[in-house]
């Protein structure tokens, strides 16, 4: 077994050093902010091409996105999991043991694909007793007999992403990433519409498309770690089970796909209710949501960040470090957080006129119920980054059970509840349904927060 024990790197200088953390953070974290920017920068071209294909396709795609990205961030928790454990093997020094994790990552994630893969390219039935319509329904089935496959090696990229996220090494990340955007379009561009000699496919041709460039991301990856990091021996003798730490993986993992699972289903119930609402406050919704999402983004990146630096820190059996890259990564995320939020109060028209044509008709409608919209954005924008940057800490210490619990209280029990209540009967409409949402996260957020620091309070690294 090889032990290197990994310094604190803001120990250089011989004393801690906040501003030394901030650069340590931002560098780890601003490639992966590009990341997952870049990585919703591909959905929105399958969906802006799908839209110029057809409204039919399109629809067909939003549902069956919402299926395919549901299954996949339940089982996406194995590759989070990866994250803070091969941090911390990373600065024991301990490459067997990073090797190992990542190894069942990758295994833990195959049986998942394994479990849910019959349920996309089976999945017709399912829209068609979720009430669908017959014709969307068949596209979307369609699409997924192809795409569903994509969770395959969607789930695998996610663990090798961890994995070298973990290392440090998120520039290649981010590379990877970006090139994908790009011949996602290429190959939409030729399949959807059949140009450059292609017939034209539709959503097949969407599907073969996220197939083909996902693929290809996986393979680019697995050249990547085979070769730049060929002293943990990743792809040596990777038949080979190890059931203790596939037990590890999984015990680790699970909860963090299931809260996962819940976030997602917060916003799919939030959406629901602003069905409730009419078109207008529900186009308003949907564009506040990506603005949102936008930002959230930024928040997650650093979450990561924080996930690794804490990780490294808890390795190293280090409570100051461990305490001070919270305060130093929190209040990154916090500060970028406050920003957001005054521009959301100070400039709602214009950030929600990006995505509306002039001529629209509904235009004025929908500007009206967005500005209110973004005004709660602004509360739910600071409870947001809270319980992201909470859980990522919590990740690094291997809590995730009770983290779990608390979310599904906050989500489901009060959040959810207090949207409906605050929307409807005492008659706020989309901005009631907001505050609802915010009301959970704050919560979230809050309780998070107070147990990662009673966690390190109580935390005996020498025993």
């Amino acid at each position: 077994m090889q032990r290197r024990q990994i310094p604190d790197p803001a120990d250089a200088s011989g004393h801690p050093s906040y501003r030394r953390d901030a650069r340590s953070i931002l560098a780890l974290g601003l490639p992966l902010i590009g990341s997952h920017l870049a990585q919703m920068a591909i959905h929105l071209t399958d969906s802006i091409m799908l839209g110029w294909f057809s409204i039919e396709a399109l629809a067909a795609q939003v549902l069956a996105h919402m299926f395919f990205f549901s299954i996949f961030i339940l089982g996406s928790g194995f590759a989070f999991a990866v994250m803070p454990m091969v941090a911390t093997a990373v600065a024991a020094g301990d490459d067997t043991q990073v090797r190992r994790i990542t190894r069942m990552g990758c295994w833990a994630s195959l049986i998942y694909a394994a479990l849910v893969l019959p349920l996309m390219v089976q999945s017709e039935a399912l829209f068609l007793a979720l009430d669908q319509n017959p014709q969307t329904a068949a596209l979307a089935a369609e699409y997924l007999g192809i795409a569903g496959w994509v969770i395959v090696p969607a789930l695998l990229v996610m663990v090798l992403k961890s994995y070298l996220a973990a290392l440090e090494r998120t520039q290649l990340v981010l590379w990877l990433t970006l090139a994908g955007v790009v011949l996602n379009a290429g190959v939409n561009y030729a399949l959807i519409f059949g140009n450059l000699g292609f017939p034209e496919m539709g959503v097949r041709g969407a599907a073969i498309a996220s197939l083909s460039v996902t693929s290809a991301t996986l393979a680019a990856l697995c050249i990547y770690v085979a070769f730049a990091t060929s002293e943990h021996a990743m792809f040596q003798r990777v038949w080979r089970p190890d059931w203790e730490a596939l037990r590890d993986v999984a015990r680790l993992g699970w909860p963090i796909g299931v809260t996962n699972l819940l976030e997602t289903g917060l916003f799919a119930a939030s959406s629901i209710m602003m069905g409730w609402l009419g078109t207008v406050a529900l186009a308003a919704h949907g564009i506040a949501l990506q603005l949102v999402s936008l930002t959230f983004m930024v928040h997650l990146g650093m979450s990561n960040a924080a996930t690794v630096r804490a990780g490294q820190s808890f390795g190293r059996r280090d409570r100051a470090a461990l305490r001070r890259v919270a305060l130093v990564a929190g209040g990154l995320s916090g500060a970028f957080a406050v920003i957001m939020a005054a521009t959301f109060v100070l400039m709602p028209v214009p950030l929600m006129s990006v995505f509306l044509s002039p001529t629209d008709p509904d235009r004025i409608a929908v500007l009206a119920v967005g500005g209110g919209l973004l005004v709660a954005a602004a509360i739910f924008q600071l409870a947001d980054a809270g319980q992201v940057m909470a859980l990522g800490l919590l990740r690094a210490v291997r809590d995730t059970r009770a983290p779990m619990i608390i979310a599904g209280i906050s989500y489901w029990i009060i959040g959810i509840p207090a949207s409906y209540v605050l929307g409807f009967p005492l008659g706020l409409g989309g901005v009631g349904i907001w505050i609802g949402l915010a009301i959970g996260l704050a919560l979230a957020s809050t309780l998070l927060a107070l147990r990662f620091w009673r966690w390190t309070g109580r935390w005996q690294p020498g025993v």
